[in-house]
């Protein structure tokens, strides 16, 4: 099974562009989790026969929201942090609009696992939201992530907006405590990886670097490969003999941001 995840930071900039059908076409995903859709359903012409479709939209047009295809039909699908757990981590207006209403989360469930698609909160250039990663949305995330685990093992995949360690940038002197590699969002992502969540791609590349999945738009940032690495699968433990394989796919051009894709077998 291969499962794909891609920010495609607007899917109408993305078809206009002319390389969402042909990446379907090469890559030809079991499952697609998309990011940063900025689309309502219907506002954008999809049409991938051999896929079911799911859209989480954000209230504000234009902006935020997730999607799934998939090939299987799931035995639900879910948007949204559940009501309880956002109300216990106060998840709630911070004056950039409520971060559930957003589009961000999106849950798919099959036999063998939940898989989870999510858009984290940015950080913001002046670290404005850094308080709602921190305190409220990395920890009810985790929550929710942690829910589902105690039915059936989870994948969760997409834009984090964090790079973890060092490795995962290619300037990390240059940029720590600025936005996606702040000590906050960096413990958001470590408390994953202390609760048992395996990041796929380091099993098979432990210490390469130079694996980035975003690029700035500036100063030729992608052509010289001047990266970050925020977005990634991980699994539960459990998963990890089901894990074959884990990549990035820089060569996947549309976005600023790439495809990465998980392989596993049941």
């Amino acid at each position: 099974m291969k499962l794909m995840s891609w920010n495609v930071n607007g899917i109408r900039a993305v078809l206009r562009k002319e390389l969402f059908f042909p990446f379907v076409a090469a890559h030809n995903p079991d499952i697609l989790c998309l990011q940063e859709t900025k689309a309502q359903p219907g506002e954008a012409i999809v049409d991938l026969p051999d896929y079911y479709e799911f859209w989480n939209s954000a209230q504000r047009k234009g902006y935020s929201g997730t999607a799934i295809y998939t090939k299987a039909q799931p035995l639900r699908v879910v948007a949204d942090l559940p009501e309880d757990i956002a109300k216990a981590h106060r998840i709630e207006d911070d004056g950039y609009g409520h971060p559930n209403a957003e589009g961000r989360v999106l849950m798919a469930e099959y036999e063998h696992f939940y898989l989870v698609t999510v858009y984290t909160p940015n950080a913001k250039d002046d670290l404005s939201r850094v308080p709602l990663r921190h305190k409220h949305w990395d920890p009810a995330f985790l929550a929710y992530c942690q829910r589902l685990e105690q039915e059936k093992p989870v994948v969760f995949c997409g834009d984090l907006n964090v790079a973890h360690r060092e490795i995962d940038l290619a300037n990390p002197k240059a940029n720590r405590g600025k936005k996606g590699f702040t000590d906050e969002e960096r413990a958001g992502f470590q408390a994953f990886i202390d609760a048992g969540f395996i990041d796929t791609l380091r099993m098979f590349e432990p210490e390469t670097p130079a694996l980035y999945t975003w690029w700035s738009h500036f100063a030729n940032a992608r052509e010289r490969n001047i990266g970050w690495r925020i977005d990634y699968f991980l699994v539960s433990a459990v998963l990890r003999e089901q894990v074959k394989g884990a990549n990035v796919h820089p060569s996947v051009m549309g976005s600023d941001h790439c495809p990465v894709s998980l392989e596993l077998r049941f």
